[in-house]
């Protein structure tokens, strides 16, 4: 079964709350966007945002210039559903973050939690860095949020990544600087929790190839 028909599967088969790393609210997220102390109309990405209730929040909070890319177009249809009109400003962008070609220099912020971790070659890792580098502003941030060294050995019935902030940090390269962190105990819907940590990195060298 290919990626996106994995995930497709499951946003077919489960309603979002049912899945692990569902959050009532986005609240580590959000505090680490307010942390970057980005203006209104800053441009912001949320990879593998799909049915994630961030961009809500972003919403409420003023932020006009959003766009939630999902390689599940089930998954940001419930975000489209459960917005409604109020989503009528975001782009939606189905695609997979490891082949998609992303604007230059386009975006302020790039937020991903819970996709990182599920790279587990080496090639799908430098791409999703390389694209990154590219598609960020110069001084742009990153935020990523990933399974620490005590998350969970699989998520979703697929192997993963564990990270502390350190080795987040070498995968990313010397074109990141890592600036904040803060480990998260996730509680899922069926009550155990899993380990995450949330890395926040100012980029500090554009890609030159």
């Amino acid at each position: 079964m290919s990626t996106k028909s994995h995930w497709e599967e499951v946003y077919q088969t489960k309603a979002s709350h049912e899945v692990s790393w569902y959050q009532t609210e986005a609240s580590l997220s959000l505090d680490f966007i307010q942390r970057a102390g980005l203006e209104p109309d800053a441009n912001i990405i949320d990879v593998g945002g799909g049915s994630s209730i961030l961009v809500d929040g972003l919403i409420k909070q003023g932020y006009r210039n959003l766009i939630v890319l999902d390689i599940s177009g089930e998954s940001l249809a419930v975000s489209r559903e459960r917005l409604g009109n109020l989503g009528e400003p975001v782009q939606w962008l189905e695609a997979d973050i490891t082949q998609v070609k992303l604007p230059p220099q386009r975006y302020d912020l790039w937020h991903d939690r819970a996709v990182f971790h599920f790279l587990t070659t080496s090639e799908q890792r430098q791409t999703y860095v390389r694209t990154a580098q590219q598609s960020l502003k110069p001084d742009g941030q990153l935020i990523i949020a990933t399974f620490a060294p005590d998350g969970p050995l699989q998520c979703s019935n697929l192997s993963v990544a564990h990270y502390d902030p350190t080795q987040l940090a070498a995968e990313l390269g010397t074109a990141f600087s890592l600036i904040d962190y803060e480990y998260e105990a996730h509680r899922t819907p069926w009550g155990s929790t899993q380990s995450f940590v949330y890395c926040r990195f100012r980029l500090v060298r554009q890609n030159q190839q």
